[in-house]
């Protein structure tokens, strides 16, 4: 594992010395695995790659020092954590709905060094319209599987004015973006251009669709959960 993350670190214009900490990671989310389902990904080389690298190249598409950081649908830990590790000096709180998956990143941040990292265990759409939590953050990341309206509305509202939402997304998305498009709009973004790159050591492309905050988000907003799902914007 230690070698694909140093080369991957490397090709992604990382710093490669972060790598043991990545493999420390990986380990301890295999470990963790076999108690709370964290990962269908069990193989040492796959989770280096398709997780660590993956989430890694997020830090080379945007600078992160410095910055607060919120990761929405966290599970485990990806990307925050990730971005922790490559990127040590970010303020980073990680959220995420299930108790089970929470309770083992407030085990596992403090085993990897860096600062410290605010774990949350409850729902976007609660959170987001929260004093301390809204329009607080400098960049809201979510790999979450979810349609990019849904996303939107979860995630832009904790992102403060000038702040960037990065949408993990796999393959060519545009038919989603444009769908997407009024929402986010409406929840005070606007598109920028996507980042687009390979994950080293395999032939996969993924995209990170880019929002920045240009204006509040309308108070009405997060609506529940509920309604996000049954009539997105």
């Amino acid at each position: 594992m230690n070698a694909i993350l140093t080369d991957g670190l490397r090709a992604l214009g990382l710093d490669p010395s972060r790598a043991p900490i990545l493999e420390k990671y990986g380990t301890l989310l295999l470990e963790g695995n076999r108690v709370t389902n964290l990962t269908a990904i069990t193989d040492p080389d796959e989770v280096a790659r398709l997780h660590m690298l993956d989430c890694a190249a997020v830090a080379a598409c945007v600078p992160l020092a410095g910055k607060r950081v919120l990761d929405v649908g966290t599970g485990a830990g990806f990307p925050g954590l990730v971005l922790r590790a490559v990127e040590p000096s970010i303020r980073l709180t990680l959220m995420d709905s299930l108790g089970k998956r929470t309770d083992w990143l407030r085990e596992t941040a403090p085993l990897l060094g860096g600062s410290p990292v605010t774990v949350i265990h409850g729902r976007a759409e609660e959170y987001g319209r929260e004093t301390d939590f809204r329009e607080r953050f400098d960049i809201v990341t979510s790999r979450a599987v979810a349609d990019l309206r849904m996303l939107a509305e979860l995630c832009l509202p904790f992102a403060a004015v000038g702040g960037l939402f990065l949408a993990m997304k796999s393959g060519d998305c545009a038919a989603e973006k444009a769908q997407a498009a009024h929402a986010i709009a409406a929840l005070g973004g606007t598109l920028r251009e996507d980042r687009v790159y390979s994950i080293p050591g395999t032939a996969i492309t993924r995209r990170i669709v880019v929002m920045e905050k240009t204006a509040p988000t309308p108070t009405q907003y997060p609506r529940r959960f509920a309604r996000i799902r049954k009539n997105p914007l």
